[in-house]
Order: structure tokens, then C-alpha cells, then sequence
């Protein structure tokens, strides 16, 4: 079959067939169907979509691209979480501790930030000595000895999603929800865990800026994870505004590092026990009510906290950052942006504040930028809260003052201010299960 045939079935409506989703996908790994080809189709599926079914195959067959993870030789049940992305999304640093203090194995597999979202590897990495390449044998060390690992994905861990994603980001292809879909599904299909939550993210700091879009999005993860045999849920969670006051990676990892010791700001908080509550659930520890329990009593006993403390010793890094988070580096120079008026703050575009704390060099715009872990933003007014002119609306660091200027242009553009206080927002919309939708009102 011709790739040019297929791309015009597409182009046109088609459906194409589970052979011609196989002889596409691996022929592009093979070097065998160009780029400008493969790019063509990308297009096609963005204006055209794809069935469930071609959904599925697809994802199966980029997840079987390279390299699986066999996690039989850890014992128990083991639950994997993944974001969609967010602005100061530190969820994993506090879920999977939690989780892991609990006895449930979870063996994750992360990534680095690019764009305006941060990377679970690049917040880690923030802590000194500590290793995210590991290999597999002492990967299932840690998890069967501490309860958890967090490592960056292998060289050959789904090589087709690492080639498709490389000509999405060029050609304007990233927000088909079939190909978001595929290419999150894929790995956490290759990491092997037998349970999956999903934290899909909704709002301005998100890929899905509609609610329904993220409902969408999950309902085909879901289906694609319980197709192939996984437990699998999605929590539909806020990204309209960032998640804690911290932006920036050796920050991030400060504030997880409060919400651990029981304290900590409270969306931050209470995010990462639903998430954790459902990792437990997936397990089979309990229904959803004594699944919460269980993680707030990890965190009020500091349970998880310790497990936080004894992964980072085994995965290289100084474990006393648990109990000493002064330890970590700190920038130099820091920068107040104060308010020019006086109001409520009624919006947050939360993507310009992600891009901000890119500009401090807390992330990354091209995926070969250096990461200043201790560069980043620290909120002091968030939405809803009342602001009089001259007050702080947060702390920029950087190690160098030439980068306040943008950064703090771009950081002020993302606030709007209002003479009133506005309506409540939810942390968390919807449950998405195979059952169905569960929304939060």
C-alpha cells in the first residue's frame, strides 16, 4: 500500500484499516515514509479526527514501536499517573510518595518540560545528586525496596511517538485530540503499570482550554487504557490558574516539599490527594472516601514525606533536602511585581505565566535550552484575592537581571484585575471512567 493512498483516504473521510495504521507507523520508524508524507497525514487527522478504533490501533502500535516494560518481576499491583501539563504541576512529587508510603508500587516513567509546561525529570533534577537515568535492573530495585522511582523515559521507549511528536511541534498538528491521545496512552501502555490515572488538565495553562475538550480527551484515554486491558480513570483538573504559588523547578520541589510536612497551599494540596486517593482506588485499596483517607493520614503522619526523603537517597540524590529544603539552590537575583492598580485579580492567563518563568530559563523553548533550576516565580496573589496598588503580585528569581524585563512584561499580562471579587473556581471537574462521566458541581 502507497502512503499516498492512504493519505487521501484520510484527507477524504476514510477510516483506515488496522494493516494500513501498522504499515504506516512502522514504516515511518523505518525510515521508509518521509517526513513531508508523514506530516501530510498529521494535517489530515487534525481536520478529519479518527474513530475509537483507529484511535486504539494506533496507540497500540506506536506503544509496541520499541522497547515494552515487563514490570512482572516487581510483585504487586502497580499504578502509574500522568498529567496532561500544567503551570506548576508538582502533583507526582506529592502522589506518588503518598501513594508509595501505602505499600502500592508505582513505577513512573516522566519527562522533561517544553514550552510553557515544567517536566516531573527537570523538578527532580533540581535536587543535588539526584539520578533520573537508571537502569532497568536497579529501576525495579527502588520500586520493589522504597515503593517508588521516577526515571526519564528510555532511549528506545516508543520511538514512533518521539518521531510524530517532533513534526507535530512544527507543523501546527499538537491539539488533535486522537493524536494528544495516542502519544500520552502509548508510553504509559510501553511503562507497563497495570494501573493508570490520568490528571487531564482544563483551562488557560492547558492543551484543552474547554472543559469539554478535556472530557473528550480522557474518554478516549480511558477507553484506549481499559481496551488494552489496564485499570484506568481520568480526573479532569483545573489549569485556568497555576497549581500552588510556585513556577520553576528547585521551587516546585520547596513546595511539595511543605504540602508533604503537612502544610503547603491548599489547591496543591488538596489536587494531589484526589489524584493519590484514585491511584488507590485503581489498586483496589478501597472505596474513593477510604482511599482519601488513607492518603491525608500519609500526609499527617509524614509518612510520605519519609518515602519522598528514602527515594531520593536511592536514586543518588541528598535526602536531607526532605527536612532541609534550604538546601536547595537558590537564585540569585529576584525581582517584586508590584500591582499598578487596585482590585480582585479576575483572570489568569496561565500560560503567560508559564511562559514568564521560561524566560528566567525555567524552562525550555527549543528542547536543547539549559534549565536554571533555580530560576522561576513565586505567586503572591492568585485568583480572587483582593490586591491594593503597590502590593506584590510575586517574586521573579533568575541568575542573571537582564531576563526581569520580559519575563516580568509577560507576567503582568497575565494578570486581569476587577473592582469585584469573582465567583469560586473548582480544583476538580469530572471522573472519567469506563462507566462513564462523573462531573463535579
Amino acid at each position: 500500500m502507497r502512503m499516498y493512498d492512504l493519505i487521501e483516504k484520510k484527507k477524504r473521510g476514510g477510516t483506515l484499516e488496522k494493516e494500513e495504521i501498522r504499515a504506516m507507523i512502522r514504516g515511518f520508524v523505518a525510515g521508509e515514509i518521509p517526513d513531508y508524507q508523514m506530516s501530510a497525514m498529521l494535517m489530515a487527522i487534525c481536520f478529519q479526527g479518527m474513530s475509537d478504533e483507529e484511535t486504539t490501533c494506533l496507540t497500540l502500535e506506536m506503544a509496541h514501536s520499541g522497547d515494552v516494560m515487563d514490570l512482572s518481576p516487581i510483585e504487586g499491583f502497580k499504578v502509574d499517573k500522568h498529567s496532561t501539563g500544567g503551570v506548576g504541576d508538582k502533583t507526582t512529587l506529592i502522589a506518588g510518595p503518598i501513594v508509595a508510603s501505602l505499600g502500592v508500587r508505582v513505577a513512573k516513567m516522566s519527562g522533561r518540560g517544553l514550552g510553557h509546561t515544567g517536566g516531573t525529570i527537570d523538578k527532580l533534577e533540581a535536587i543535588p545528586g539526584f539520578q533520573t537515568a537508571l537502569d532497568t535492573e536497579r529501576f525495579f530495585e527502588i520500586v520493589r525496596r522504597v515503593g517508588i522511582a521516577v526515571a526519564g523515559q528510555s532511549g528506545n521507549l516508543v520511538p514512533a511517538d518521539k518521531k510524530l511528536y517532533a513534526l507535530r511541534d512544527v507543523t501546527a498538528t499538537v491539539d488533535s485530540i486522537p493524536l494528544i491521545a495516542s502519544s500520552i496512552m502509548s508510553k504509559k501502555l510501553a511503562a507497563g503499570s497495570d494501573g493508570i490515572v490520568l490528571d487531564v488538565k482544563t483551562g488557560s495553562g492547558a492543551f484543552m482550554k474547554t472543559l469539554e475538550d478535556s472530557v473528550t480527551l480522557a474518554g478516549k484515554m480511558v477507553a484506549i487504557g481499559t481496551g488494552a486491558g489496564r485499570v484506568c480513570t481520568a480526573l479532569i483538573t483545573d489549569m485556568d490558574v497555576p497549581l500552588g504559588y510556585a513556577i520553576g523547578n528547585a521551587l516546585e520541589v520547596e513546595e511539595s516539599i511543605r504540602v508533604l510536612d503537612g502544610g503547603g497551599p491548599e489547591d496543591l494540596r488538596e489536587v494531589s490527594l484526589r489524584l493519590a486517593a484514585e491511584m488507590l482506588h485503581t489498586a483496589g485499596r478501597g472505596s474513593e472516601t477510604q482511599c482519601y483517607e488513607l492518603a491525608a493520614g500519609a500526609l499527617r503522619d509524614r509518612s510520605a514525606l519519609r518515602t519522598f526523603a528514602e527515594m531520593i537517597r536511592a536514586q543518588g540524590g541528598d535526602g536531607r533536602v526532605a527536612k532541609e529544603p534550604d538546601r536547595l539552590a537558590k537564585a540569585p537575583f529576584c525581582r517584586e511585581v508590584k500591582a499598578e492598580e487596585s482590585g480582585y485579580v479576575a483572570h489568569m492567563d496561565t500560560e503567560a505565566c508559564g511562559i514568564a518563568s521560561v524566560l528566567l530559563k525555567a524552562g525550555r523553548s527549543t528542547k536543547d535550552d539549559v534549565i536554571d533550576p533555580a530560576a522561576g516565580i513565586v505567586l503572591k496573589k492568585k485568583y480572587g484575592d483582593a490586591v491594593a496598588k503597590g502590593e506584590t503580585l510575586a517574586c521573579l528569581y533568575a541568575s542573571d537581571e537582564a531576563l526581569f524585563a520580559q519575563a516580568e512584561q509577560t507576567l503582568r499580562r497575565a494578570y486581569r484585575l476587577e473592582p469585584a471579587r469573582p465567583a469560586a473556581r473548582r480544583w476538580i471537574y469530572a471522573r472519567v471512567s469506563r462507566e462513564g462521566t462523573q462531573r463535579f458541581e
